[in-house]
């Protein structure tokens, strides 16, 4: 059978546009039940902010908004915020004294007196903050330790204390030699231990900033002699022992102040809470200050000051 040009031509065209019509309706079917859901048209960082006001408040904070829910005496709860706060640390004040003289004060595995006590603060302690809770008038610190721990396990549940036993600092935490921005201004600075007189002296060139009794690692942890670096600064740091190859002794301090690291092995000077024994030897293989003088020599040391330790 004899076909025209112009006929094909036409039966073509014809063919084309139904197979187009019915590609076209296919993915509308598609689209419609969801399965092109991922070829869906981009939205803007601000056409997605827009979205995100105008739809309605979720009723649950967000997953970095912590909260405590409390049970209350009719058997109904209370979600109370964590407020984020200015400050990282805290001092503790208006305790018991270095062998628990006098009324300490009482952290709590909650923000209130009606939650049981976790633990009994010395004054002098530094403690990291992770935020507060208002409640009835009062408000509490929530205490975070958040550092490296040889016995995590010893800290269980959350611990609370009252901010009116808690002095804020203003003090920008960790710093270490790594950052460059830290590296210290002046190499006329130097402290110098005397193991055999349990004394410190800090110089800056001639001049004698502080002089002051230690108490410095005892005969079986025997703090380390030698010409040192202040490499590492924090305000608070939770000592534990038993440490291997360092000591065998059981010991457990939370918010030990005013930390000036020495050596990678773990010589620190820093601030005792728990004893007054300064000018003779006591510590596990640390330089222990009183600590409102480790506090002094804390924010006077800068990071890279030379340590010598001799006898």
């Amino acid at each position: 059978m004899f076909v025209t040009r112009s006929y094909h031509r036409r039966v073509v065209h014809s063919l084309l546009a139904v197979m187009l019509l019915f590609t076209v309706l296919f993915f509308i079917v598609l689209y419609r039940i969801g399965f092109l859901g991922s070829f869906a048209p981009h939205v803007s960082s601000t056409d997605l902010a827009l979205l995100e006001r105008d739809a309605p408040k979720t009723p649950f904070p967000k997953e970095e908004e912590a909260v405590v829910i409390e049970a209350t005496s009719t058997g109904t709860e209370v979600v109370l915020p964590i407020k984020k706060v200015l400050f990282e640390y805290v001092e503790v004040v208006g305790s018991c004294g270095p062998h628990y003289e006098g009324e300490c004060v009482r952290v709590r595995s909650g923000p209130g007196t009606d939650y049981p006590v976790v633990a009994r603060y010395r004054n002098s302690m530094v403690l990291k903050i992770a935020g507060k809770v208002e409640r009835e008038g009062h408000v509490w610190y929530k205490v975070v330790f958040d550092e490296f721990l040889h016995y995590p396990e010893r800290v269980q549940g959350d611990s609370y204390i009252a901010a009116e036993y808690a002095n804020v600092l203003l003090d920008e935490g960790l710093r270490t030699l790594d950052d460059q921005k830290n590296i210290a201004t002046s190499s006329i600075k130097r402290i110098i231990v005397n193991r055999t007189t349990q004394m410190l002296y800090a110089y800056e060139g001639d001049m004698l900033f502080m002089q002051e009794k230690i108490s410095t690692g005892l005969e079986l942890t025997p703090t380390p002699a030698g010409i040192f670096t202040i490499f590492r600064k924090t305000p608070s740091r939770y000592m534990q022992g038993p440490i291997p190859d360092v000591s065998d002794q059981y010991y457990d301090l939370p918010g030990v102040p005013w930390n000036l690291y020495f050596t990678h092995g773990g010589a620190v000077i820093h601030g005792a809470y728990w004893h007054t024994s300064f000018g003779q030897k006591y510590s596990h293989g640390c330089v222990n200050l009183p600590p409102d003088k480790a506090r002094l020599l804390y924010y006077w040391a800068d990071l890279g000051t030379r340590v010598t330790v001799k006898d």
